[in-house]
């Protein structure tokens, strides 16, 4: 199964409420007609995440197809085409982009119904080779993860190995997902030890700085 990650920013001049209106609405409904589509999952940040500017995104997709095959023959479907075209109407196609994934789930749990989401944009280390780090994050990363309490459901999609093949690299190395019963939750799981080992862990395979990172309403289109 491959999980394609879209994160999206809207068009330039278009209020938050509106973008997130016209993708659960009219842009999602064109995109569930697409063959081969799985499942299909939209996050929105949420609106308290603007309070201080502009988040690094309005929200993600997550599109879930069997194989490379099924993406290949999705490219030149009429439904396909309607997908694209309609991304103009409240998407920033410049400053919106996407990665192919493989999905582990870390630690597996409901997601709760009125929940929040936290996506992470992970970049590995300089000088680490893409194999270790996805190693890292998987077997020793991904267990200090989910030893937090408050942590309801934990997710890592890794980018394919096959995205590094032609030289280029990614814009991300993959994303970190994790669920929470709300944002209070959130804040109560920075307070915990088994957080500080999770972030003291980070700088053994991700890149320096600060991740980026949206904190999101999830929405199940379908599957």
């Amino acid at each position: 199964m491959i999980k394609v990650v879209a994160f999206l920013k809207r068009k330039p001049g278009m209020a938050v409420e509106d973008f997130q209106k016209y993708w659960l609405t009219t842009h999602a409904n064109v995109v569930k007609q697409m063959p081969g589509l799985r499942r299909y999952v939209q996050s929105h940040t949420l609106l308290s995440g603007y309070k201080k500017g502009n988040p690094v995104y309005d929200g993600t997709a997550e599109l879930w197809y069997d194989n490379t095959d099924a993406l290949r023959a999705l490219v030149n479907t009429k439904e396909f085409q309607a997908t694209q075209a309609d991304e103009y109407n409240f998407i920033d196609r410049a400053a919106t982009g996407q990665i192919f994934t493989e999905e582990h789930v870390i630690k597996d749990g409901p997601t709760p119904s009125n929940g929040v989401k936290n996506i992470e944009f992970v970049t590995h280390k300089p000088g680490m080779s893409i194999e270790a780090f996805q190693k890292h994050w998987k077997e020793i990363h991904g267990p200090l993860g989910a030893s937090i309490p408050v942590v309801r459901r934990y997710v890592q999609s890794h980018t394919r190995l096959s995205a590094y093949k032609s030289g280029k690299a990614p814009a991300y190395d993959g994303v970190a997902i994790t669920w929470f019963d709300d944002t209070q939750a959130m804040r109560v799981s920075a307070t915990t030890p088994e957080y500080e080992r999770t972030r003291a862990d980070e700088p053994n395979f991700i890149a320096p700085g600060t991740l980026p990172l949206i904190i999101t309403k999830e929405h199940v289109i379908a599957g």
